[in-house]
């Protein structure tokens, strides 16, 4: 793990850039939300997250954020962005604030029974694979509005926007098209059922200012923070 002196270098340097990319997108610097991506990292990235003042961290496992949880005092949101499994639906309707992987019919049912269950409505953000990638997890394009409906009709849920991981490649114009492609997707079903879908959660350390560019509203930003992954 590196030091907090580093973090911080490393936090201005990635600040750096989203206000590069709003000023070149002619948007507000303040209308991204980096969210440090916490991962097989140690406890201190939290701690680290807070003493910079951000406010949430992102994590892809359940156990693992559960056990951060436990371990420090950081009084922070815990937001879910990797693959949800059935199994542990319930256990990450009581850890997370929100959970931005909701890829399936099946797991949205899940989580609004295990949330109603638990005497709670949990905020979630849909993901959708529009860059087709068999890699990626997601609802395909075509799915998304049974999605959505699906979604808003789920008492325990609530829709706060959507999700998309780019494709890997070396092409920009792959991530430049991929994410138009969710924001436009995004402004075709909020009109059409009238919900503002106002987060738009796209890019990553490799890929930010194309998707600044194209409306994302958070950054997901692991190693560019941490540094190479403990594991």
């Amino acid at each position: 793990m590196i030091s907090f002196s580093e973090y911080q270098d490393n936090y201005q340097a990635v600040t750096a850039r989203i206000a590069a990319a709003c000023r070149a997108a002619g948007r507000l610097p303040d209308s991204v939300q980096l969210l440090p991506v916490t991962k097989n990292h140690p406890e201190d990235a939290v701690a680290f997250a807070a003493r910079v003042g951000l406010t949430a961290v992102g994590e892809n496992r359940v156990q693992e954020a559960a056990a951060k949880q436990r371990d420090t005092a950081a009084s922070m949101r815990w937001e879910l962005i990797g693959h949800l499994q059935s199994n542990k639906v319930r256990e990450a309707v009581a850890v997370f604030d929100r959970v931005q992987s909701v890829d399936s019919l099946k797991l949205l049912q899940r989580l609004d029974r295990c949330a109603g269950e638990a005497g709670k409505k949990i905020a979630i953000l849909i993901q959708c694979n529009i860059g087709q990638d068999p890699n990626k997890y997601g609802f395909a394009r075509e799915a998304m509005a049974a999605a959505l409906e699906a979604a808003l009709a789920a008492p325990h849920l609530r829709v706060e926007g959507l999700m998309t991981i780019a494709p890997l490649d070396d092409a920009s114009a792959v991530a430049v098209r991929t994410f138009e492609a969710l924001r436009q997707l995004r402004d075709e079903l909020s009109e059409r059922y009238q919900v503002p879908l106002s987060e738009l959660s796209m890019g990553m350390t490799g890929d930010l200012e194309a998707a600044i560019a194209s409306g994302s509203t958070q950054i997901r930003v692991g190693t560019a923070l941490y540094g190479a992954r403990s594991h």
